[in-house]
Order: structure tokens, then sequence, then C-alpha cells
């Protein structure tokens, strides 16, 4: 049984899938996570640990001490107005820090719109969104953090997240779910288990200051995987609306930015076959386990 003392600022969709994993392969899992919650002693996947209270206002001062001893450093926190939290109340205690391994979870909304073409690692990042240009921002810092210190730093842009409990499924089934009518309107999605798998696989295969793009091998439409959602579920197609009609301004900014994420990096590197390689793999596994 391997040893391994991670750290986790935040424990979202992707660090417990990334746990699960490592428990999976029976490693002995020392964990210490964060939550905007006060502090307390929690259990996860049979899992004992402790949860640090961590959020824009306070911190519980026991994490500096859990994370100069910490071995591998995961941060799936996103940028608060702008900033990273993370970099803000500890980058000398991870500077200081015996660290193996550091990995920052991005998003691809850094690439802001590319009319649909595809987008590399090595593409211009222009965003457009507050959330791209958030994690643009916090993206320069941990470079910067990586050049000046030399830190064992990898960057993922992740896609779209969807999992075996929020999917299109889930949003058809509870009719929370419209199409969008607009042409040549291309996004990336990657299921959390892949990302959990490349993750794990990243432990063994790793270069300091790389960004790898996170995403399956078929961009596609939201309008593609709705219908093709509601095909395999037997039920109605959903209402279609027009672009400029959509209330929410969260949703709108997603539809200005249209662009296929080349994974080829990822793949190549971590010598990784995706579990679920497009969203008609990942939707199906889901309808025939979960429904």
């Amino acid at each position: 049984m391997k040893d391994i003392n991670i750290f986790c600022f935040g424990f979202g969709q992707v660090a417990k899938n990334f746990i699960k994993k490592l428990n999976k392969e029976k490693f002995n899992i020392r964990l210490t996570t964060t939550s905007r919650k006060k502090t307390e002693k929690k259990k996860f996947d049979k899992i004992n640990y402790t949860s640090f209270e961590f959020n824009e206002n306070k911190f519980d001062s026991k994490i500096k001490e859990r994370v100069i001893n910490s071995d591998y450093i995961l941060i799936s926190i996103p940028p608060k107005n702008g900033k990273d939290l993370v970099l803000k109340n500890f980058s000398e205690v991870i500077e200081n820090a015996n660290v193996k391994w550091i990995t920052y979870l991005s998003a691809t909304s850094v690439y802001g719109d590319h009319k649909g073409n595809w987008v590399t690692e090595t593409s211009n990042t222009k965003p457009s969104s507050p959330n791209g240009l958030d994690r643009l921002k916090a993206e320069k810092s941990w470079i910067s953090l990586f050049n000046e210190r030399q830190l064992p730093l990898q960057i993922f842009r992740l896609s779209g997240i969807y999992s075996n409990e929020n999917n299109t499924l889930v949003r058809l089934k509870s009719g929370n779910v419209k199409i969008i009518n607009k042409e040549n309107h291309f996004f990336s999605r990657i299921h959390v288990e892949d990302i959990a798998n490349i993750l794990f696989n990243s432990l063994f295969t790793f270069k300091s200051g790389e960004v790898f793009n996170i995403s399956d091998d078929m961009p596609a439409s939201s309008k593609d995987v709705t219908l093709f959602g509601a095909k395999i579920l037997g039920i109605e197609k959903p209402k279609t609306i027009e672009v400029q009609n959509i209330e929410s301004d969260v949703l709108k900014s997603f539809y200005k930015d249209s662009k296929k994420v080349s994974n080829k990096k990822m793949k190549i590197f971590f010598n990784y076959n995706l579990k679920f390689p497009t969203y008609i793999e990942g939707l199906n596994y889901i309808r025939n386990n979960f429904f």
C-alpha cells in the first residue's frame, strides 16, 4: 500500500472523485481539505479527515501547518473577485513546503471565443467572461510563482464537467432544459471520472510548468447533446428559444464563446485513453446505470 499526504483546497466533485480513485487504487491516504464552513472532523469514502475553514474573510491558522507538511496539493477553489484566495493567503507557505506535486484546476473559459475553431494549449487566451478573465489572471499568478520558485506545478484547463449525478439527463428529467438556437456554437466537456483518472496518472507522469486541456474527443453544440439525451430517455425534445431570449446572464455569457478544445497533448503525455471519449458514451453509461 502506498502512502499519500494530500491537501485539497476545496473539496468539490473533482477532488472527491480523485480521492475515490486513490482509495480504489489502495493508497493509504492522509487527507486534509478546506471548506467555507467551520473546521470539523469528517469522513469520506471510509477516510477520516479534517476539513478546515477557509473563505474570503478568514481561515483556520492550522491550515499552514498541514500545507507545509503535505506532499501533494490540489487547488480547485475558483478565483474570487479577480483574486486567487489560495495564493493571497498561502503563497509563502506553499513556497516553503516540501511538496512534490501541485495541480491548479483552471477552465477552458480562458480561451474566450474562437468562432468554433480548435484551440490547443498554445492558442491565444482572450477571455471575455468574468469567469474566464479571473481564471486567466489566477493562472498567470501561479505561473509567475512557478517561475520564481520553481514549484512542481501543473495547470489543468477543464472543459464543462458532467458526472453521474450532474448531467443533461438529470436536467431533462426535471424539465429544466431548453434548446438554445445558435448556429456554430461548439463547446467541449469531460466526465469527472476521466478528470480523476488523469490526475491519478499525473502522480507518476509529471512535468513542472505544463498546461493541459482536459477534454473529451468530441466538441458539440448543447443542442446536439440535449437532443441525444431526450432521445435515449424517450422523452419529447424541449422547447427551443433564440439565444437573444436567454434570461440568465451567466448562460448568455456562455453562448458568447464557441471553440473546440483539443485534448491531444493530454492523451499523449499521460498515455491515457478516455473512459468516456464523447458525450454519447458518457450519457449512455449514465442512462444504463443510474436511470
